[in-house]
């Protein structure tokens, strides 16, 4: 079964990657924060100017939180997220980059476990899955996890069924497919070469 789902993920997403934009390692970081409860399109939008507007972690530390917010507003959670970019940019900037470790980064505001394997997995090519919507419910829907697994439990379990070296590959490629193959609502089910194992269509 796995190795049926790694040939049809190659085969409808050969080159996945990241959909946040980003040119500067702490713009991942921040972006990443930013797109929990809403899209990467609205996160690419805001961040687009955000980080138009200020250019270094200096410049950021120094924003007003005002600012910030109506930049972020489109977002929603605004508030909250425009303290933690702030705050996030006080942090890094005594150091000058996000450093590769996972202690450090989880104890940012705002920064979890899913949002520092995105970024240690991108920027530092770490093995890693991180458990978003989209992962939760494609690996339900293929039987990789049960539908009371919390995100932690379905990271161990996607950790324990697929070799390490292609668990970034595999992030990517299982977010993709469920953002615009395996959806939430109105699923691609009958062009699906998974529809065999999906329990999903088996309801």
């Amino acid at each position: 079964m796995i190795n049926k789902i790694e040939e049809y993920l190659d085969e409808l997403i050969p080159n996945p990657r990241c959909e946040l934009n980003y040119n500067k390692d702490y713009e991942l970081l921040i972006a990443t924060m930013l797109s929990a409860q809403t899209t990467d399109k609205r996160v690419n939008e805001v961040t687009a100017i955000l980080f138009k507007k200020y250019k270094t972690l200096e410049e950021l530390s120094e924003a007003k939180l005002e600012d910030i917010i109506n930049i972020i507003r489109p977002i929603g959670t605004f508030n909250k997220k425009a303290k933690n970019v702030i705050e996030i940019a006080n942090k890094l900037k005594t150091i000058g980059h996000v450093p590769n470790d996972r202690n450090y980064l989880e104890s940012l505001p705002g920064v979890g476990r899913k949002t520092t394997n995105v970024v240690l997995s991108n920027i530092y090519n770490v093995p890693c899955i991180a458990v978003d919507t989209h992962v939760k419910r494609v690996s339900i829907r293929l039987g990789l996890a049960n539908k009371n697994d919390d995100v932690t439990k379905i990271e161990e379990k996607l950790n324990n069924k697929f070799k390490k070296e292609k668990l970034s590959r595999l992030h990517h490629q299982l977010v993709l497919f469920g953002r615009y193959y395996c959806k939430a609502q109105n699923p691609q089910c009958q062009n699906c070469k998974l529809i065999n194992i999906c329990k999903y269509k088996a309801k």
